[in-house]
């Protein structure tokens, strides 16, 4: 893990405050913290959906994050003048409108710009690791 970064631990708790927002269903914070021009890659389909889309399919509960764990020894800080990088990994438990649920693993990549009302996540994509 990178740790000399000026923004270093604002850019973690900015990280994991998407986390928390997507486990308790949190719009406001969502809305908050996603760019105008925010962009999701799918982990399993691959198909892109942005930030109107994504929110609108958090509200529909149609994936409700049941559980999201990250790992601290695996994530990596990448910071520039206007920009950051984080790289790390999860393990999620979803659950879908019919009851039914998934589980997996993945490595992320999340981007995020700074501006003067701080850090907001442009762009996020996952990609599904194997199981242990």
């Amino acid at each position: 893990m990178i740790k000399d970064n000026a923004h270093h631990q604002e850019i973690l708790d900015t990280d994991a405050r998407f986390f928390r927002a997507l486990l308790t269903h949190d719009l406001g914070t969502l809305e908050e913290l996603l760019a105008a021009d925010f962009l999701i890659v799918d982990v399993n389909a691959g198909g892109l959906t942005n930030r109107a889309d994504f929110l609108a399919a958090i509200d529909a509960r149609l994936v409700s994050f049941e559980s999201i764990e990250t790992s601290s020894e695996e994530t990596v800080v990448r910071e520039y003048p206007a920009a950051a990088i984080v790289i790390g990994t999860t393990a999620m438990v979803c659950g879908l409108p019919d009851g039914s649920s998934f589980s997996g693993r993945s490595r992320y990549t999340h981007v995020f710009t700074r501006s003067d009302a701080g850090w907001q996540l442009v762009s996020a994509q996952g990609t599904a690791l194997p199981s242990d």
